[in-house]
C-alpha cells in the first residue's frame, strides 16, 4: 500500500461530458421523481447555456473552454452539492467572460444561481488599480460574498481545483503567481472550511510549482520509505483488525496517504529532517461511535507503547475548522514509529468535505449547525466596514482567519475566536472597538492578569472598562497578535494625534540618522525624502513622519532606506582643516564607483570610516585616486580645492552599466541581496534596482526602462568594514560579556574593545565588522536592550579604541 501522494491529478487530457454530470447528480438528487427530473433539466439547460456563451472560446490546453466550467461542476457534484451550486459552477464565467449579463442569469435560473455567479465573477472597471490592487478588491468581493452565502466560496475552490489541475498550460509567471495565491488564500480557505481532501490537492498542485525540487525530494522520500515500510504497514493493519474484532469493536482499519506539503510544514514547524517525522507510517481507524473511539485507542496503547507528547484529543477539544479525531503515535512493529487517527465516520466525512457535508442535498435543508461553525464568517462584514483599504482587508483576513485559533468565552457564555497568541486586549477589540479603546485590564478564569497574558481554549475573559475612552497605550502594539487589533490602535493614535505623531517621528527619526553618524534629518534634502516615501507607498514627509511617530514603521527600517537612496551634493564649508594625506589602512578597498570616471583607484578614510549605506563624497589624491569620506566629515568641509570634490557612490552594491551616472536605490519591495540575479529600471532620476524575480514587477510589470546592472565582484564577497561605536552604560558585574554576547550572536567580530568607569556609569567602546549601515543598525538596537545599556552610538572622537580592558 503506498503511503505517499503526490500532486498528481485525474487525467484532465479526455474530455468529460455532461452525461457523467447528470449521472453524478442523479445519485443523489431527489427521490421524488418530478422533483429529480426538474433539477436535472436546469442542469442540463446550465451547461447548454454556458456551452453557447463560451462557444469558440479555447482554453491553453486547446481543449474547449466548455470543459473547465463542466469540470468545475463534476468536483462540486462529486461532494454532492445542491443544484443551484451545481449550476452556478457551470455559469460561473459567462458574465466575466462572455457577452452574457447577471440580468440574464437572473432571468434563465433565479435569483440564487444569480446570487452564487455574482459572488465568484472578478470585478471589471478596475483599471485605474495596480495588479495588486486589483487582486486584493476581488478577494474582499468573494470574501463578503462568502459570508453571505458559504457556496460562493465552494464554487470557487472547485474552480481553483481544476484550474490548479491544468496549470502546466499557462506561461511560468502566471503560473507562480496562482500557485502562490493558491497556498495564500485558496488552500486555507479550504482547510477553515474543513475541506481536507481539497485543501491538500490544492496545496500540493501549489507547491509543485513554487518549490519543484523541494517537493520533488520530498515525493520521491515518500515513495521510498513507503516501499521500505509496506509489511510494517501490513503487519500493523492485520494486527489492529484482529484486535479490534476480538474487542467486538467493529471498524474500519486502512493506511493513510501522505502528502507533501504537509509533510514540509510538519518539518518546518518542528525543526526536524524527514525521518524524524513521527507519522511516515499512518493508520486511520474509522469506528461507529465516540465511545468506540476512545476503546479503541485504549487498545491501540496496549498494543503498542504511545510515543510522550505525541497525543491529540481533537475530540474533545476540536481545531478551529471542526476537524475531530484522536491522534497518537506509537512504536509499532519491528520499533517503527506509527501514528493511528481514531474517529467516527461522520467525522471523517467532516473532516474530508468539511461545511460542504452541511450542505450536501437535503430536499434543501442545511446541517444543524453550520451556522454556528461559520461565526467566523461574521466577522468579515464587521471588517469590510472598518478597514477602507482592500489589501489591508485581505492581509487582516490571512493573518487572523486563517492562522491558528483559540477560543475564548464572554462572561455570558458567548465564543469568541481569536488568532493563537493572542492578549485580552485582542478579545476587547473583537468584542467592540470602543471596548478596546476603554479597555483598562481583565480577568481570566475570575482572577485579575496582565494584559500581555496569552488567552487558552475554554478561558472565560471579563474586560475592565473606563467610563470614557482613554485611548490604548502605545506598548500595545507590540503586545497584541491580531493584525486587526493592532491597526485599530495604530488608527486612534492617527486620528487623535496627528501633530504630535508628526513631530514624534521627525524627533526620532532625527535622532537616529544623528545615532548612526549620518548628519541629522535637516541634511537630508528632498528629492531623497521623496524617493524614501516611494519606498513605503507613502505620499507625503509628513505622512512619513506620522506613520514612525505612530509605530507603523520603525526608524531602523527607514534609516536603512535612506543609506541606500541618496544622490551626494557637495558639502558646505565650515573652520579650516587639512585633509589628510596618509593612505588609509582600511583593508577594503576598490569598493566604491566613482560616478561619471569608471574604476578609478578608490581608498576608504580613516577619519571618518565610512560605511556603505553611509552618505559619501570623494576627494582627488594626487597619485592615490579617490579618497572617500564621509559627507558630513569634518575634514570634508573644510577643504579649499571644491574642485577635487567628486560624487561617489557605493558601487560595492550595485554597478550601472549604462546609466553610471544616477543613484543607485535597492527596491524595497523584494529588497535584492548580493549574488542574486538584478535587473535595473530608471525611475524618476535614478535606478530602481529589484530581484529578477521579484513578484511586484511581474505582476505590475516594468516600472521604467531597463538598464542593464550587476553585482560588484566586492559586494559577493561580502567585504567587512571597521565601525567604532561607544555605549553609554549603568555600570554592573559582567556588562562587557553580556554586549560581547550579543555581537557574538549576532555574528559579527570585535577587533577592540576598552572600557571607562566614572562612579556607577561606565563608557564602552570598541571596534566590531560589518557590512553596512543597515546591519550596523540593527546591532546597535539590540545592544541597547542590554540591561545597563543607556544608548549607543557612532564614535566619531576616536580612530578606534585600544586593545586592553
Amino acid at each position: 500500500m503506498a503511503l505517499a501522494h503526490s500532486a498528481t491529478s485525474p487525467d484532465e487530457t479526455q474530455l468529460r461530458t455532461v452525461d457523467e454530470l447528470l449521472a453524478a447528480v442523479a445519485t443523489y438528487v431527489s427521490e421524488q421523481p418530478d422533483t429529480r427530473t426538474q433539477e436535472l433539466n436546469r442542469i442540463r439547460q446550465a451547461y447548454a447555456f454556458a456551452a453557447r456563451a463560451h462557444e469558440g472560446q479555447v482554453r491553453k490546453s486547446g481543449e474547449p473552454f466548455a470543459q473547465h466550467p463542466l469540470c468545475t461542476a463534476l468536483l462540486l457534484a462529486e461532494i454532492r452539492m445542491d443544484a443551484s451550486t451545481v449550476c452556478a459552477g457551470l455559469l460561473h464565467d459567462c458574465v466575466e467572460d462572455t457577452d452574457v449579463t447577471l440580468d440574464d442569469v437572473r432571468a434563465q435560473f433565479g435569483d440564487d444561481v444569480a446570487q452564487l455567479v455574482d459572488g465568484v465573477t472578478k470585478l471589471t472597471q478596475l483599471d485605474f488599480l495596480n495588479l495588486e490592487d486589483t487582486q486584493a478588491e476581488n478577494l474582499r468581493k468573494m470574501f463578503l460574498a462568502m459570508a453571505r452565502d458559504i457556496r460562493v466560496v465552494i464554487v470557487k475552490l472547485a474552480d481553483r481545483l481544476h484550474n490548479m489541475r491544468t496549470l502546466a498550460y499557462v506561461e511560468p509567471e502566471r503560473q507562480r503567481r496562482k500557485a502562490q495565491e493558491t497556498l495564500d488564500i485558496y488552500a486555507p480557505l479550504a482547510n477553515q472550511l474543513g475541506m481536507g481532501h481539497w485543501k491538500w490537492q490544492l496545496e500540493d498542485a501549489a507547491f509543485a510549482v513554487l518549490h519543484p525540487d523541494v517537493f520533488r525530494q520530498i515525493e520521491a522520500t515518500l515513495a521510498e520509505s513507503s516501499l521500505a515500510q509496506d509489511e510494517i504497514l501490513q503487519e500493523a493493519l492485520q494486527t489492529l483488525t484482529h484486535e479490534l474484532a476480538r474487542a467486538g469493536i467493529q471498524g474500519e482499519v486502512s493506511g493513510r496517504p501522505k502528502h507533501i506539503t504537509s509533510t514540509w510544514f510538519k518539518m518546518r514547524r518542528k525543526g526536524v529532517g524527514i525521518q524524524e517525522i513521527y507519522d511516515l507510517i499512518g493508520v486511520r481507524v474509522i469506528v461507529s461511535t465516540v465511545q468506540q473511539c476512545y476503546a479503541a485507542l485504549g487498545l491501540v496503547h496496549t498494543l503498542w507503547k504511545p510515543i510522550p507528547g505525541q497525543f491529540d484529543d481533537y475530540i474533545s477539544v476540536p481545531k478551529s475548522n471542526n476537524y475531530r479525531s484522536l491522534h497518537t503515535a506509537v512504536i509499532g512493529p519491528r520499533g517503527q514509529p506509527v501514528e493511528v487517527q481514531l474517529r467516527t465516520q461522520h467525522m471523517h466525512q467532516e473532516a474530508e468535505l468539511g461545511v460542504a457535508a452541511h450542505w450536501r442535498y437535503k430536499e434543501g435543508e442545511r446541517g444543524g449547525n453550520v451556522e454556528e461553525r461559520l461565526a467566523w464568517l461574521r466577522q468579515l462584514l464587521t471588517w469590510q466596514e472598518e478597514l477602507s483599504s482592500a489589501r489591508e482587508f485581505v492581509e487582516t483576513v490571512k493573518a487572523d482567519i486563517f492562522e491558528d485559533q483559540v477560543f475564548v468565552f464572554t462572561p455570558r457564555g458567548d465564543v469568541k475566536d481569536l488568532p493563537a497568541g493572542s492578549t485580552p486586549i485582542d478579545f476587547a477589540y473583537r468584542i467592540h472597538t470602543d471596548v478596546g479603546h476603554r479597555c483598562l485590564g481583565a480577568k481570566i478564569n475570575g482572577q485579575i492578569k496582565p494584559l500581555d497574558t496569552e488567552l487558552q481554549n475554554g478561558d472565560v475573559v471579563d474586560i475592565q472598562t473606563s467610563k470614557a475612552p482613554k485611548g490604548p497605550s502605545r506598548d500595545w502594539i507590540n503586545i497584541v497578535k491580531s493584525r486587526h487589533t493592532r491597526e485599530r490602535i495604530r488608527q486612534w493614535f492617527k486620528k487623535q494625534e496627528r501633530a504630535e505623531n508628526v513631530a514624534r517621528g521627525k524627533d526620532m527619526l532625527d535622532k537616529e540618522i544623528r545615532r548612526l553618524g549620518q548628519g541629522d534629518l535637516n541634511s537630508v534634502d528632498e528629492s531623497r525624502l521623496r524617493t524614501l516615501c516611494k519606498s513605503f507607498t507613502i505620499n507625503t514627509a509628513e505622512d512619513l513622519f506620522a506613520a514612525i511617530g505612530y509605530g507603523a514603521i520603525s526608524t531602523q527600517q527607514v534609516v536603512t532606506n535612506l543609506s541606500r537612496s541618496g544622490e551626494e551634493t557637495a558639502p558646505t564649508a565650515v573652520e579650516p582643516e587639512i585633509l589628510p594625506t596618509e593612505p588609509p589602512t582600511d583593508k577594503t578597498t576598490g569598493t566604491v564607483q566613482v560616478m561619471g570616471e569608471g574604476n578609478m583607484l578608490t581608498r576608504l578614510a580613516t577619519c571618518c570610516k565610512p560605511l556603505p549605506g553611509d552618505h559619501i563624497v570623494g576627494y582627488i589624491t594626487r597619485g592615490r585616486g579617490v579618497t572617500v569620506h564621509r559627507r558630513d566629515c569634518r575634514n570634508v568641509h573644510s577643504v579649499k580645492d571644491k574642485e577635487r570634490l567628486v560624487p561617489v557612490n557605493w558601487g560595492d552594491q550595485v554597478i550601472c552599466h549604462d546609466a553610471r551616472n544616477l543613484p543607485l536605490l535597492l527596491a524595497q519591495c523584494c529588497g535584492p541581496q548580493a549574488s542574486e540575479k538584478i535587473k535595473g529600471y530608471v525611475v524618476d532620476g535614478s535606478v530602481a534596482v529589484h530581484r529578477s524575480d521579484c513578484r511586484r514587477v511581474r505582476q505590475e510589470g516594468p516600472p521604467g526602462t531597463q538598464v542593464d546592472v550587476s553585482w560588484s565582484r566586492a559586494s559577493k564577497q561580502q567585504a567587512l568594514y571597521p565601525v567604532a561605536l561607544r555605549a553609554e552604560c549603568v555600570d554592573r558585574p559582567g556588562l562587557l560579556r553580556d554586549i560581547s554576547s550579543v555581537v557574538t550572536e549576532e555574528k559579527f567580530n570585535i577587533s577592540a574593545a576598552s572600557v571607562h568607569t566614572d562612579g556607577g556609569s561606565a563608557t564602552i567602546r570598541f571596534t566590531v565588522e560589518v557590512t553596512g549601515v543597515g546591519r550596523l543598525a540593527d546591532l546597535m538596537a539590540k545592544i541597547e536592550r542590554v540591561n545597563g545599556v543607556v544608548g549607543v552610538q557612532r564614535d566619531v572622537r576616536t580612530d578606534r579604541p585600544q586593545q586592553g580592558n
